[in-house]
């Protein structure tokens, strides 16, 4: 396990440890988009990890998908951020936010302008979703068009240099858990005949756009990617030819030199081992549910040069600290998860805290 304690330089920084806290929606921002009034004290909390990945922060309005989840877009959101951010680099940590378009997954009551969700194309995910009047029916989402898809591309660029401005180290695309990146992927989610739908690398092709424009905005060195090959979840099938897509897809991404691609593992050992073969650069792998006593276990394999981990990092601020010394572990509280107060956000108990009382 002594290698997850090492430094490791990823894009332009050097980071103290080779852990990151992995993207976790806690809807707690304001109805504006601009992050929660204890935003920076809950990140600042757990910033001993070498990387802190945001939760999913919405590029544009179109983008939103749940209620109270932040933005980067606006000048309010801008300034929001900047405290959070000022906040962990205080503590000595680097801050990527992740730039999370939701896509269909989204419901007008949610949203800021009203309007019905955006997708590559009109089919609905035939799930529920939370809003202010309870669990509804996703409703059908619109198609974008061949410009609104190239709009929207430009939307991604536009928060990543939002994201630079408010003092992000970079950002981390969010192409994973059926989201609009991942909807242009699959099949089941995209039945466009234009240049993003039908073959692999159409399908391909919004991801690996989204991910240019915003190496060129901010640098590829502070561009990073987060993928899921294999998420079956929101009616999200990609099919036979899912694993020849992300060999694809990856290789076209490794060309770009972001600084690292974050992998929420689905359990595909072969597709997996392919991935690290065919990336160059820092590779951060997510194994949900992994037990204590397999941390740093794909670092010492080499596998990955960097392991993800979001529950026991919510639960546990000082998640280094316990790591180290062998402490036991919180326990995290599920129904604080999204929404609510300070109760499950800055309210878990430190060691130091504990060893005063």
């Amino acid at each position: 396990m002594d290698k997850i304690f090492t430094p490791l330089t990823v894009g332009r920084y050097t980071l103290s440890n080779r852990v990151a806290m992995a993207p976790m929606t806690r809807s707690r921002a304001e109805y504006d988009g601009v992050p929660g009034a204890l935003a920076a004290l809950y990140y600042s909390q757990r910033a001993s990890v070498g990387l802190v990945i945001s939760e999913g922060v919405q590029p544009s309005a179109d983008g939103q998908g749940y209620l109270t989840t932040p933005g980067i877009y606006t000048a309010a959101q801008v300034a929001g951020w900047r405290k959070t951010i000022s906040a962990v680099h205080e503590k000595g940590s680097r801050i990527f936010l992740q730039l999370m378009h939701a896509g269909r997954m989204s419901h007008p009551d949610n949203t800021p302008h009203h309007r019905q969700g955006v997708a590559p194309s009109a089919i609905a995910p035939e799930s529920v979703t939370f809003t202010a009047k309870g669990m509804q029916p996703i409703p059908q989402p619109r198609a974008l068009s061949t410009e609104e898809v190239r709009q929207t591309v430009a939307d991604f660029r536009l928060a990543a240099r939002c994201a630079i401005e408010a003092g992000a180290d970079g950002v981390e695309i969010h192409g994973a858990n059926a989201y609009l990146i991942q909807q242009f992927l699959a099949p089941s989610a995209n039945t466009r005949t234009d240049a993003y739908g039908g073959s692999i690398e159409n399908r391909a092709r919004f991801a690996i756009e989204v991910a240019a424009a915003i190496a060129d905005e901010i640098g590829a060195d502070r561009t990073a990617i987060r993928l899921s090959p294999g998420t079956s979840m929101w009616g999200i099938d990609e099919g036979a030819e899912g694993p020849d897509l992300y060999r694809y897809l990856v290789a076209e991404l490794n060309k770009l030199g972001l600084a690292y691609l974050h992998i929420m593992h689905q359990g595909n050992e072969p597709l997996l081992n392919d991935l690290r073969g065919l990336w160059t650069q820092t590779l951060i792998l997510n194994r949900p549910g992994r037990p204590r006593e397999q941390i740093g276990a794909d670092l010492a394999s080499g596998l990955a040069d960097m392991e993800a981990y979001g529950q026991m990092i919510l639960a546990n601020p000082d998640f280094i600290e316990r790591l180290k010394s062998g402490a036991p572990f919180n326990d995290a509280d599920r129904n604080s998860y999204f929404g609510g107060t300070a109760h499950g956000y800055t309210d878990y108990p430190e060691l130091a805290a504990s060893r005063a009382d």
